[in-house]
């Protein structure tokens, strides 16, 4: 892939599911980002974003030459009902597209949907203090540090930390929310 080579950002559609979950695929086998230790099957990749999808959450993907170069999405942060207006993000680029700005097209576009749904927190739990690139992405997009949990995971026998960053979305705290 090049970087004269203009992405396309959709939303993501069941098709797109195999190369979500290579992409997962090598980021658990072979890195931090995620506490999962097992990649887990297009079966269960795609009940997970079906699960998204009936919730009302964002999902979108970045295509780069017709193929699925990266995919985001916000989930729910917590299960319990006040947390309802606070989402989880997670944005993973395939290991051959990094670099190439895809992680902050999606992010922007992840933002702009998760406010159009009306959700005014967006939250980032990050795999490993050490993931620089990652923190860098979310402090760019106006993400604040929030703390650090030390050593609450082990994996690639080391124990990693998660960094908690928060963002508002939309109005935030600034009027209470309206709920139905």
């Amino acid at each position: 892939m090049s970087v004269s080579e203009v992405p396309v950002l959709r939303p993501c559609e069941a098709r797109d599911i195999p190369a979500i979950a290579a992409i997962y695929a090598h980021a658990v086998r072979t890195g931090t980002a995620s506490f999962e230790l097992d990649p887990p099957s297009e079966t269960e990749m795609e009940a997970r974003r079906t699960a998204l999808l009936k919730g009302g959450y964002p999902y979108c993907v970045a295509e780069l030459a017709g193929e699925v170069a990266g995919y985001a999405y916000a989930g729910p942060y917590r299960p319990r009902p006040a947390y309802g207006a606070t989402v989880e993000n997670s944005v993973y680029v395939r290991e051959d597209c990094k670099g190439l700005g895809l992680g902050r097209l999606l992010m922007a576009r992840l933002i702009e949907e998760a406010e159009a749904r009306g959700f005014r927190q967006m939250v980032a739990v990050i795999g490993d203090s050490a993931n620089l690139a990652s923190i860098r992405l979310h402090e760019s997009m106006g993400f604040e540090p929030i703390g650090t949990l030390r050593s609450v995971g082990w994996k690639h026998g080391r124990w990693l930390d998660t960094v908690l960053m928060q963002r508002s979305l939309g109005p935030g705290d600034r009027l209470p929310r309206e709920t139905s």
